[in-house]
C-alpha cells in the first residue's frame, strides 16, 4: 500500500453518504495507507471500519469529530485520533450529544417548514437505520423534495440552511476544552479542525484572522490541544503551509484531510 493518508472521513453513522466499509474499499482501491474515520459527535462506525481495514491491510484510525465551542467566542471542530472507543466519559458524553442534536433538528425542521419547504422528519433519513442526522442529511433531503438542484445549494449564501432564520437555530455544545479533555481522557491525540473554516475571528485569511487564529491556537494548546489540521479543501495552499507554520510554532503535529463525505458532496465540501 502507499503512504497516502486521509485523517478527516464522514461515513453513514455521521453525515456521510457510504458506509464504514464501503468507505475503507474506496480508500483501498485508490491506494491509501492509512484513514482515520471521524464521524461528527460519535463513534458507532469505527469497529466496523476497522474490522475491514485489518482484512484489506488499510490502517484505520479509530477518530472522531466534535463540534464545540470556546466561551468567548466561535464554533471550534476538534478530531479525536486514536480514542478508546469503550471510554466511559466519552460515550456518556456522546449520548447527551445526541440529545441536542436531536432537539435542534426539530426546531430546524420547524424552521423549514415555516419557510416553505416541507420536510418530515422521515425525510431526513437516507436509509431505514439511520441514528444521525445533520445539516447534510437536511441538504440531501431539500434536494429529493426538488427545492434544490444538488446538496450544495441548500448551503448557499442567505438561503435555505444558510438563512439567517435557519442559522438562528442553534445546539448546545461542549466547550473545546472539554473535548480535548475527552480525547485525551480517551488516549487520543486532538487536533483542531479545518482552522480556515472558523467564523467570526475576522476576514479568512487576512493577517488579523491569523493573529486571532493564534491566539485560540495557544489556549487550546494549554488545554492539551496536540494536533493543526493544516491540509484541507477550505485552505489553499499558501494557507496551508502558513497553518503549518503555526503548527511548529506550538509543537502541533501537522494533520491533513478531505473531510469527505461521500460522492454528492464533491467536489466541494
Amino acid at each position: 500500500m502507499g503512504l497516502k493518508m486521509d485523517l478527516h472521513i464522514h461515513s453513514t453513522c455521521s453525515d456521510g453518504t457510504m458506509t464504514p466499509v464501503e468507505l475503507v474499499r474506496k480508500y483501498y482501491q485508490e491506494e491509501y495507507g492509512l484513514i482515520a474515520l471521524t464521524d461528527h459527535d460519535g463513534i458507532d462506525g469505527v469497529k466496523t471500519a476497522q474490522i475491514a481495514g485489518e482484512a484489506l491491510g488499510i490502517s484505520v484510525i479509530s477518530g472522531i469529530e466534535l463540534g464545540t465551542e470556546l466561551p468567548d467566542g466561535p464554533e471550534l471542530h476538534i478530531l479525536g485520533y486514536y480514542i478508546d472507543i469503550g471510554n466511559p466519559a466519552l460515550n456518556e458524553t456522546l449520548a447527551e450529544l445526541r440529545k441536542t442534536r436531536a432537539e435542534r433538528n426539530r426546531k430546524l425542521l420547524d424552521v423549514l417548514r415555516s419557510m416553505g419547504y416541507n420536510l418530515t422528519e422521515e425525510d431526513l433519513k437516507q436509509r431505514p437505520d439511520q441514528v444521525y442526522v445533520g445539516k447534510p442529511n437536511f441538504a440531501l433531503a431539500l434536494q429529493k423534495k426538488g427545492y434544490v438542484e444538488s446538496p450544495e445549494d441548500a448551503f448557499a449564501p442567505g438561503k435555505f440552511l444558510e438563512s439567517p432564520e435557519a442559522k438562528a437555530v442553534r445546539r448546545e455544545r461542549i466547550t473545546a476544552q472539554k473535548a480535548i479533555e475527552l480525547i485525551n481522557g480517551a488516549g487520543g491525540i486532538a487536533s483542531l479542525a479545518h482552522p480556515m473554516k472558523i467564523k467570526g475571528i475576522g476576514e479568512k485569511g487576512s493577517e488579523d484572522f491569523f493573529h486571532r487564529l493564534e491566539e485560540i491556537v495557544k489556549q487550546l494548546k494549554k488545554a492539551g490541544l496536540k494536533g493543526l489540521e493544516c491540509f484541507h479543501p477550505s485552505a489553499t495552499h499558501e494557507q496551508g503551509i502558513a497553518l503549518v507554520k503555526l503548527a511548529e510554532k506550538y509543537k502541533l503535529h501537522v494533520t491533513e484531510g478531505s473531510d469527505y463525505h461521500g460522492p454528492e458532496f464533491e467536489p466541494h465540501q
